[in-house]
């Protein structure tokens, strides 16, 4: 197999369509870009501006171009030896009026032929939803809507229909008997009668209406976390896969797409089988590709968070995850862990909040579980419930005990979720429970206790092949995969969503699938999991920036330096919290922005502030302001402390806006500007550092649009907003060396620059970076501890990486984050034996110790190259 050498990923959607990627092949093409990496471009929901709502699994997108568009961006991609890795959503559909296959369940009910593609409980515990379907769509309560007009029969396209505000639902052809021409006088809801007739009509659908806020606590169909307009799919069923897959394999027959990113994989009742499938059917497919295509097997990545110890599971048979762990990694490795005692003490003191962030967590799942999974745990706890009940050993065991337990495993559940099946779980599940049960025990009722290891046991500890074929096996298998299905959307809507939105301590550290309890890792931590990517999942993604990060990357690689710079850093908020004290206001008894709300705000401030943003300069501060406000409304949002989506507190929103925006128009921006110019040069240096790790280290780098130039972005939609093509391209024809880009590095070229040369790299050489062994090397001498470097080698080829790391005590406040040669005094590398070519710089030097200045020359990052 030939995998890809590095990926850019487009988000497209109606603003930026196929045809539009086709203008920036040539661009990337030139980087040394291998694959374009796409958003999903199957047809979306009108308007989406991301592409995870599918409603139509048959079509590529019209609002992207269609599949006319795909074919000329493939044929452009082919002209230059490029190829295409399509995202995939295997786990949900957008639904609505939008989706054919939805609107028939809706019309036939569990006799649609679609009704077994969607993930609907049809044996609801309310007898009012008992095979009916839950439709949470009404902007208030049903008998207010009803009353106000906004429910109505209607004809459509000669069709009888229920109008519910401008969307049209259709009607069972049971209830149609009897409707005649006049029909909608009859069932208007203007009179009581009309009103009545029309409850009476709607009432015989296979849906109920209701108010949207009753989801959480009712809705009878998987969701998609708690997003109500996407529901799961039954993706374990043979002609469910076969049938949302059936372009996306034709697609990749006909060789327009090399590959596939899976969307959120852990939402699937089995991943391991839907991959090991993905896989089989891929390569059988594959037998006679075009001949202009890429040779070798499809490219198959799975978005997936892991756990600090925990490894993807290599029977899955893909080559990798979207690579969140090496954002995790490589974020670390930057980070000072002498700064945690004084950051912590910072956010104690000034919050009163004593929780770390495990406490934190543990107690957002528990209020995420009654806020927005309510439904979710009910049809767990049925299952479990049903699992009792087919054994008469554990017949008497109650529906509530099952809840209570339940509940408590959820909350102190510490990954996103387990893999048992019918054969139960592996080591590493098993410990997993062991973990959670230690932590249900400390807070269950005692009387529980027995039930507890009980229902642990019925989740995979006791292997249901072990049980003879029957109803008892059949619960007990159905239970572990409607528990492991939803312990991913609680922990995700619980640690990313909802804790990393109230823990404040460090937000650098506060990113998707990074645990925030944990602030740094050793060079050597870093060293052993590059090591063993390299040995189980050399092709594995590398990412440092996504669609979906909070922060930017180099806001991230900014912030880091605080943790270098803590003290200076503790003193800095304690000056500004009292000097802006009197801009605080009160908002429904509280006072605006809370402590913790004000620590996360100064961070962002300070870690976004745009390079070049001059204090005085209102319109610039004035977009700057608007970026972080929107940040600063989502956030508070999330955190779900004073305002949540669902009830937003708009005073405590408006005041912490005012807060914002008084302290950029006031002598505050002067002094926020001159810490982020502080803070520049060695998060600049972070920046270039990571930036080389990603493509250097074993594994697939992946370029999210944009960042090759600095990126300061903020959570979506911020960090989707459009790329200045024509700009990147300019720069890029100029060729510069890193060295000489450095100059002026505030315009973001000598990050490109830095690009442009190592992906010309991996180009030239492929199997050094595909194949290539890796080995850590030691400096030493007085800043030894500043350098993280090691050595990739492959027949004879080598390639020697080195980063500074920690630069604060040498280019903190500096104009530049060229590292001054006296720095490295007394330092030294042992370059390997051969002669050694300056990858990011010119000149060549023999093997052997040679000084750290040799190596890096002005940057902080090295890159030479030998026997190639």
């Amino acid at each position: 197999m030939s995998p890809p050498r590095a990926l850019a990923r487009l988000q497209f959607h109606a603003g930026f369509t196929l045809d539009d990627a086709v203008e920036v092949v040539d661009y990337y093409a030139r980087l040394g870009i291998s694959h374009l990496y796409a958003s999903p471009i199957l047809r979306a929901r009108s308007g989406s501006t991301h592409g995870y709502d599918v409603v139509d699994c048959h079509e590529v997108n019209p609002e992207l171009g269609g599949e006319d568009a795909l074919r000329r961006l493939v044929a452009r991609l082919r002209s230059r030896g490029m190829g295409l890795v399509l995202d995939i959503v295997p786990n949900h559909m957008g639904v609505g009026v939008q989706n054919a296959w939805w609107m028939d369940v809706l019309r036939h009910g569990r006799t649609s032929r679609y009704a077994g593609y969607f993930d609907i409980d049809w044996q609801a515990s309310d007898p009012l939803l008992r095979g009916r379907l839950l439709l949470p769509i009404l902007g208030a309560g049903y008998d207010a809507t009803l009353r106000e007009g906004h429910l109505r029969l209607a004809r459509r396209r000669g069709e009888w229909m229920l109008r519910v505000y401008d969307d049209h639902l259709p009607l069972s052809p049971e209830s149609l008997a009897g409707l005649t021409d006049d029909a909608e006088a009859k069932h208007d809801p203007a009179s009581d009668e009309g009103r009545a007739a029309l409850h009476a009509l709607i009432e015989r659908q296979h849906y109920r209406l209701a108010f949207w806020k009753l989801a959480s606590d009712m809705v009878n169909y998987r969701r998609f976390f708690d997003i109500n307009e996407l529901a799961g799919l039954r993706i374990e069923r043979t002609a469910v896969f076969e049938d949302t897959h059936k372009t996306i394999f034709r697609l990749y027959a006909e060789g327009l797409i090399d590959g596939v990113r899976c969307d959120h994989v852990d939402g699937l009742a089995d991943p391991r089988r839907y991959c090991r499938q993905l896989r089989h059917r891929l390569d059988r497919l594959r037998t006679q590709p075009p001949p202009e295509a890429p040779r070798g097997g499809a490219y198959i990545v799975v978005e997936k968070i892991l756990a600090e110890d925990e490894s993807l599971r290599l029977d899955w048979r893909t080559d990798g995850t979207t690579g969140y762990e090496f954002m995790d990694q490589v974020s670390a490795v930057l980070h000072d862990d002498t700064g945690e005692a004084p950051l912590t003490e910072l956010w104690r003191n000034l919050t009163g909040e004593g929780a770390d962030f495990a406490t934190q967590a543990v107690r957002a799942r528990r209020q995420i579980l009654v806020d927005s999974f309510e439904a979710e745990l009910d049809r767990t706890a049925r299952a479990l419930f049903a699992a009792a009940r087919a054994d008469v050993a554990t017949r008497d065991v109650s529906l509530a005990a099952i809840r209570r337990v339940l509940a408590e495993l959820l909350v102190h559940f510490p990954v996103y979720r387990t893999y048992a099946g019918g054969a139960g779980r592996d080591a590493f599940d098993a410990a997993v429970f062991e973990r959670a049960v230690e932590g249900a025990l400390r807070t269950i009722r005692g009387e529980d206790t027995d039930l507890l290891y009980l229902v642990a046991g019925w989740l995979g500890g006791e292997a249901p092949r072990s049980l003879p074929p029957g109803p008892v096996r059949r619960a007990r298998e159905r239970a572990i995969a409607v528990f492991q299905q939803a312990t991913s959307p609680v922990a995700a809507k619980a640690v990313e969503d909802t804790a990393g939105y109230r823990y404040g301590r460090l937000l650098s550290r506060n990113e998707v699938g990074v645990d925030a309890a944990r602030l740094a890792i050793s060079m050597d931590e870093f060293h052993r999991r590059c090591v063993e990517r390299g040995a189980t999942l050399p092709h594995n993604l590398l990412a440092t920036a996504t669609h979906d990060h909070k922060r930017g990357e180099d806001v991230r690689a900014r912030l880091a330096v605080l943790s270098e710079v803590a003290g200076r850093w503790v003193v800095t908020v304690e000056h500004w919290r009292a000097r802006h004290a009197s801009l605080r206001q009160r908002a429904e008894g509280r006072m605006a922005p809370s402590a913790a709300d004000e620590l996360m705000l100064y961070q962002m401030l300070v870690g976004a502030w745009p390079l070049g943003l001059e204090p005085g300069d209102d319109e610039g501060l004035e977009r700057f302001a608007s970026r972080i406000a929107a940040w600063q409304r989502k956030a508070l949002r999330e955190a779900k402390r004073w305002t949540r989506w669902t009830s937003p507190n708009e005073p405590y929103e408006d005041a912490c806006e005012d807060f914002l925006r008084s302290l950029l128009s006031g002598d505050g921006a002067a002094e926020l500007a001159a810490f982020a110019q502080y803070i520049a040069a060695p998060g600049a240096a972070n920046g270039l550092a990571q930036t080389v790790l990603r493509l250097t280290a074993p594994g697939v780098p992946d370029l999210y649009q944009g960042t090759e130039y600095w990126d300061f972005s903020l959570v979506d939609p911020d960090n989707r907003r459009p790329v200045d093509f024509a700009a990147r391209s300019a720069s890029l024809e100029r060729e510069r060396a890193p060295e000489e880009a450095l100059g002026t590095w505030r315009d973001g070229a000598v990050k490109q620059a830095t690009i442009l040369r190592l992906l010309s790299l991996r180009r030239a050489h492929p199997e050094l970076f595909a194949q290539g062994s890796y080995r850590p090397l030691s400096a030493s001498g007085t800043a030894a501890d500043h350098i993280l470097a090691f050595v990739r080698e492959h027949r004879g080829q080598r390639l020697l990486v080195a980063v500074a790391r920690h630069t604060a005590e040498w280019l903190a406040g500096a104009e530049t984050p060229a590292i001054p040669a006296a720095c490295w005094e007394g330092t030294t590398l042992p370059l390997p034996e051969g002669q050694w070519r300056n990858v990011l710089g010119d000149g060549a030097r023999p093997g052997g110790v040679t000084e750290a200045v040799g190596v890096f020359g002005n940057l902080p990052v090295a890159a030479w190259v030998s026997g190639a």
